[in-house]
């Protein structure tokens, strides 16, 4: 990974401060932030980032130890490797190692996914993650409108990250218009692949909707490093995303990218009276499109 805004910063920060990497671990230990000297290492020189919440918690305490201001470290990290559904497509780059999903797509019978042209167009989607007091990801639920570009579509293949080996597979749960199929599950690489069959066969020009959840084992809920967000590798008429929370964070924003050389946009969101933020982009992608918190 190369230097970025925010190595650049830490660098700069912990330069001014005269502190070695010796004692910014000591420091941070004494706060019972257990970080080693290599990660510090890499972090400052872009080689790696903070991603997990533990390494979060970390920058925040040197955010203190090193005089800044609350965030102003966290505000310069890019998002973390996306969580959440994905759709392989062709002659594209995807967020998922290759050999395995590949792998994991033959097993659910769909060896030449990552080849074959969509016949499903995205016209409407809507995302609504929950997350725990705890700070993790409970459940996710979608709601998503297709249009077909050819007869015979009678599926919707849905690829899924845990956010890690650690974390265990979510259970899925079909709740309109279609039913689960053949699910698979990696877990050294922290995968799951999942069929997602249409009550009818659409014809071309048709449109249907359907209607799924992704449940979480927990408490604790597995961590997703304060940020939910989809990568469209092609246009989406409109994303609707949003987030509940069970204990109210500081602050939320709004983000895009419309590719990994891009300035990210930002926009803040304010809470409403249940406890969530959403955020909606039209016509929108290919990109990022996002939300996180503090």
């Amino acid at each position: 990974m190369a230097s970025s805004a925010f190595s650049e910063a830490l660098r700069t920060s912990i330069a001014r401060s005269g502190l070695s990497l010796d004692r910014l671990q000591a420091r941070l230990q004494a706060n019972g932030i257990p970080v080693s000297i290599t990660a510090l290492s890499y972090w400052q020189s872009g080689k790696r980032q903070p991603e997990r919440q533990s390494s979060l918690s970390a920058v925040r305490v040197l955010e203190e130890v090193l005089g800044l201001q609350p965030g102003e470290l966290l505000s310069l990290l890019p998002p973390p490797r996306p969580r959440g559904p994905a759709r392989p497509r062709r002659t594209e780059p995807v967020n998922f190692p290759v050999e395995a999903l590949k792998a994991l797509l033959e097993k659910v019978g769909a060896p030449h996914a990552l080849e074959q042209q969509h016949r499903l167009n995205l016209a409407s989607l809507h995302d609504r993650c929950e997350i725990a007091a705890d700070g993790g990801q409970r459940c996710t639920t979608a709601r998503t409108v297709f249009q077909a570009t050819a007869d015979g579509q009678d599926r919707w293949l849905l690829v899924y990250d845990h956010g890690g080996a650690e974390a265990g597979p979510p259970q899925l749960h079909a709740l309109r218009n279609c039913r689960p199929g053949r699910v698979e599950v990696d877990t050294e690489h922290g995968l799951t692949a999942a069929e997602l069959l249409f009550d009818r066969t659409l014809d071309r020009g048709e449109t249907h909707l359907i209607e799924y959840t992704l449940t979480n084992g927990g408490p604790p809920y597995p961590p997703c490093a304060n940020t939910y967000y989809r990568e469209f590798r092609r246009p989406v008429r409109e994303y609707l995303l949003e987030i509940s929370f069970d204990a109210a964070p500081n602050h939320c924003w709004q983000y895009t990218r419309s590719g990994a050389q891009d300035a990210e946009e930002r926009k803040p969101l304010q809470l409403d009276t249940t406890g969530s933020v959403h955020a909606v982009a039209l016509d929108f992608g290919p990109g990022v499109f996002g939300i996180s918190w503090e």
